[in-house]
């Protein structure tokens, strides 16, 4: 029988929250069962370091600039939802549903219309910021009927169970596990999580000085920097609640003999930074957009019982866009081969085999940002005019120093910009690039490259407050 397949993604949950990628206060024992029993991908990075193109890149298994979403979307704007967003492209739904899988959606979608159900899913329930009801809900089966009241973090996972629950059991299933959490506001977490955290050290998070390349912006300037601790206190409990949902998972499987038969993938859209470089946030944190490590980074939790080589840490360099390809090797099947897929699949370093020639280097974007990151140096080209930043990683791991203008460093500048240059010169699609991203569909209206003006000296997130009327 082929493989079933659970993806659970995340939203801004960093690679360094969380206890089997070193952090010494985080309580995610579901995640470090699974990475003890799996294969923990220590080098796995995001393509965009911000929700929608990050997703996008995880879904389709191609670069922003490939399917054309390059920011995120902006879910209350009719303009923005009137925009066919991945219409031409082929998802991970679209593929396992034509291969005779049931397919299904639980939460966070962030990609279009949510409540929409989009082809290639049977089952939809979106539920994107905390609202009281889910933005879409279409089954196959009969509904259930939520209980009136307040947002309940918890349905995303009561909906996934019931997915789980009410296929046909002789059927193999590909279901996506959107969860909200961890992103921000970082407040109204359980209060029996929080107060643990409260009395924490935070010894794990860096006493950076503010990102010296450009100014603060967006959830940087949010009144939560006001009090870390709290903030911090906050994500970590949103850490710790999803790490709990997810222990639901993975017990539901295992009351239903499915565990053996079940590819297990955990990972987040892209990082986030919670005081590091003394930034709120990730990619859109500051401008210009920034690259840093923690924005960047992800978890890639990868556990199969019996199909995967359990105990492994692998250290080769991924993004979604080889986790994508991985996901369809892994199931058997085989994406068309006349679609350009920009990555490479790792699944046989899940079987423990040798890496080979595996590529040294891996890249992003976030508009007219490109980067490419090897083990030592990282580069980041803004095009047209910069400003740029080269970074070396090994002697400045908190890249502080910017040598982009040294004089020693040109011809290295010159050969990472090379690269960068052929890689998106020989993946990009010339009318979804995002060196023309001012004339491609609005996005949201908070844009740095149509929409650079100042922000608030603090703010609060009111996106939410529109969702939630």
């Amino acid at each position: 029988m082929p493989s079933n397949v659970l993806v659970v993604c995340t939203d801004d949950h960093a690679q360094w929250a969380a206890g089997c990628y070193g952090n010494s206060e985080l309580r995610t024992p579901t995640l470090d069962h699974l990475a003890a029993t799996g294969v923990r991908m220590d080098n796995a990075f995001t393509p965009s370091p911000v929700c929608s193109p990050a997703r996008a890149s995880l879904w389709t298994g191609r670069l922003p600039s490939q399917h054309g979403v390059h920011d995120y979307l902006a879910e209350s704007d009719p303009e923005v939802m009137a925009t066919p967003w991945l219409e031409s492209e082929l998802t991970l739904a679209r593929v396992f549903h034509d291969a005779g899988y049931v397919t299904g959606l639980s939460g966070k979608w962030h990609l279009g219309r949510p409540d929409v159900r989009p082809g290639g899913f049977d089952y939809w329930y979106s539920h994107g910021a905390p609202v009281r009801v889910p933005q879409g809900y279409e089954s196959p089966w009969p509904k259930s009927t939520p209980a009136p009241g307040r947002y309940n973090p918890h349905a995303i996972t009561d909906h996934a169970v019931e997915f789980l629950r009410n296929r046909q059991a002789e059927q193999p299933f590909f279901l996506f596990v959107g969860y909200l959490a961890t992103h921000s506001p970082w407040s109204g977490h359980p209060e029996r999580l929080v107060e643990r955290y409260r009395r924490g050290t935070f010894a794990d998070i860096p006493q950076d000085a503010t990102h010296p390349f450009g100014r603060l912006r967006s959830e940087a300037m949010y009144t939560s920097r006001n009090d870390p601790r709290e903030a911090l206190a906050q994500y970590y409990a949103s850490v710790s609640e999803v790490d709990e949902q997810l222990g639901r998972l993975v017990d539901e499987l295992e009351a239903q003999g499915l565990r053996e038969s079940t590819l297990v993938v955990y990972t987040s859209d892209h990082g986030l930074n919670a005081g590091h470089h003394g930034i709120w946030g990730k990619g859109n944190g500051t401008v210009p957009y920034n690259v840093v490590e923690e924005s960047i980074r992800v978890p890639l939790i990868i556990n199969h019982p019996g199909n995967v080589l359990s105990g492994q840490i692998r250290r080769e360099p991924v993004t979604h866009c080889d986790t994508f390809l991985s996901i369809v090797e892994h199931a058997g099947l085989t994406p068309p081969a006349e679609r350009d897929y920009p990555g490479r699949s790792h699944r046989d370093l899940w079987l423990g085999k040798a890496a080979g020639d595996w590529p040294d280097a891996v890249f992003a974007e976030y508009g007219d940002l490109r980067m490419i990151r090897t083990s030592r140096h990282k580069l980041v080209r803004r095009y047209p005019d910069g400003p740029d930043e080269l970074f070396d990683l090994r002697a400045d791991p908190r890249e502080t120093v910017n040598r982009i203008s040294c004089p020693e460093q040109r011809q290295l500048v010159e050969e990472l910009t090379n690269r960068i240059e052929e890689y998106f010169g020989e993946h990009e699609d010339a009318e979804r690039s995002g060196l023309r991203v001012r004339s491609l569909p609005r996005h949201n209206k908070d844009e740095s490259w149509r929409d650079p003006g100042e922000h608030a000296l603090t703010a609060d997130p009111t996106w939410l407050a529109l969702l939630d009327d």
